[in-house]
């Protein structure tokens, strides 16, 4: 392993956390930086501000953790708020989904807009995780994405989120149907 031998002790376990600050490029943290504008403010807005860095950095950790289980023998560093970041889309799932999210589809040169709701946004989000899951091949061919850790911040957000609602919103769906 690479870190043993630039003096990283293998019972380290800062990376877990600190790898939730680190991007592998530029529009890596540009897309964790849009779906954390676009769903956080959301959760936080339902948690406050010191429960949601709680929920944000436990969901962080539990989809390290998950990919850790799915991956240990892999050799590539892992990095990115992607695994907190489906955290907070699981929670927003449960508790806003029939927010309404712009998608923007191309078709040829037109830009398309469209409005859907955010149960359906999220789940095809989640079953295209799930279909890379399952696709030995595909996996194979995008090695540096965190599939399994995705999913495991999403279950984890779905689970963690009741527990850091503030006191007295429990209330789930707030948001009106269409």
């Amino acid at each position: 392993m690479w870190a043993e031998l630039v003096g990283f002790p293998p019972s380290d376990y800062w990376p877990f956390l600190t790898s939730m600050f680190l991007h592998a490029g530029g529009i890596h943290l540009v897309l964790n930086m849009w779906l954390l504008w676009i769903f956080g403010d959301n959760v936080e807005d339902r948690m406050g501000p010191f429960r949601f860095i709680i929920f944000y950095l436990l969901c962080g950790l539990a989809a390290g953790i998950i990919h850790l289980m799915t991956n240990s023998d892999s050799s590539i560093a892992t990095v990115g708020a992607s695994g907190a970041i489906a955290g907070i889309l699981g929670a927003y799932y449960v508790l806003f989904p029939f927010a309404r999210i712009v998608v923007w589809i191309p078709i040829l040169f037109l830009p398309i807009f469209i409005h859907v709701p955010a149960i359906a946004f999220l789940g095809f989000w989640v079953i295209i995780q799930i279909g890379l899951v399952l696709t030995p091949d595909l996996t194979q061919a995008i090695p540096d994405v965190a599939v399994w850790g995705h999913l495991g911040g999403f279950v984890s957000g779905l689970i963690l989120y009741r527990f850091l609602l503030r006191p007295g919103d429990k209330r789930e769906n707030s948001l009106e149907p269409w």
